[in-house]
């Protein structure tokens, strides 16, 4: 599975399994800087309650040292620092743009350190933190990984009637060697129908639409991505956090949402 940064910056950004897809929205972070304004902005609105999930950082606007883009590559930093009373700091990004329905590739290197919790995902197009109604109005996790648990990645789909706080999510893992030393290519492919999601093009997590309405099928909208590095909270941080190993960083090489043309 393993593939490196050059390999993948030089796939034709149309080169995709299924011709019926063509590319609608990407970043190949050919800039330096912070992330694209026009792509990208910055969510901080769970940093006071540590996001429901008592995680350890705060997340920062537009601050290189936590979101930055170098060399073709964003990377998203977590830092071991004080910052209105959280210990650590780290980037929360989410597109300005949704789609509903398509494929979207991630290609991205992730974090080692125990007490990571580094996130590519979905949400619903204009829902906030604030808002709640979780989660009823339905998330897709195209990528979840905790550094305690090196180079197992998770896909999910959580409803209301298929969740993580009763244990009932829509969900798979993959070993992923290298997980940490190499970029790899995390993809959803999304359709009124299923959910499937994959590593380097290997099909892992399966998701049919049973048909049976809202409450376990909320994916019929628009959704945005956000891709995040939060620090502990009550599944990166079920081990303990490792303080010496910081700072640390998910590295991602691509962003690209294809969606059908007929």
């Amino acid at each position: 599975m393993a593939c490196d940064t050059k390999h993948n910056k030089n796939r034709a950004v149309s080169d995709v399994k299924n011709e019926d897809y063509q590319l609608v929205w990407h970043d190949e972070f050919d800039y330096d800087g912070l992330p694209d304004s026009a792509k990208w902005k910055y969510d901080t609105e769970g940093n006071e309650v540590g996001w429901g999930n008592l995680e350890a950082q705060e997340y920062t606007v537009a601050k290189k040292e936590n979101a930055g883009v170098e060399n073709g590559i964003l990377r998203i930093t977590a830092l071991y620092q004080d910052s209105n009373e959280k210990e650590f700091t780290s980037a929360r990004l989410t597109s300005k743009a949704d789609w509903q329905y398509g494929r979207v590739e991630v290609n991205a290197r992730l974090p080692r350190a125990r007490g990571t919790w580094s996130a590519i995902w979905m949400m619903p197009g204009n829902w906030t933190f604030k808002d709640g109604n979780w989660p009823d109005i339905g998330e897709i996790d195209i990528m979840e990984h905790v550094g305690h648990d090196e180079g197992i990645v998770h896909a999910s789909a959580h409803s209301k009637d298929y969740q993580w706080q009763t244990k009932t999510q829509q969900t798979a893992t993959l070993f992923v060697p290298q997980v940490t030393s190499r970029f790899h290519t995390y993809a959803l492919e999304w359709t009124p129908d299923r959910l499937f999601a994959f590593v380097d093009d290997s099909l892992y997590f399966q998701y049919q639409n049973e048909g049976l309405g809202e409450s376990k099928w909320p994916y019929n909208k628009p959704y945005y991505l956000i891709l995040n590095l939060a620090i502990g909270g009550a599944w990166g941080g079920l081990n303990g956090i490792d303080t010496n190993a910081f700072p640390q960083t998910m590295e991602v090489d691509f962003v690209r949402i294809y969606q059908k043309t007929k």
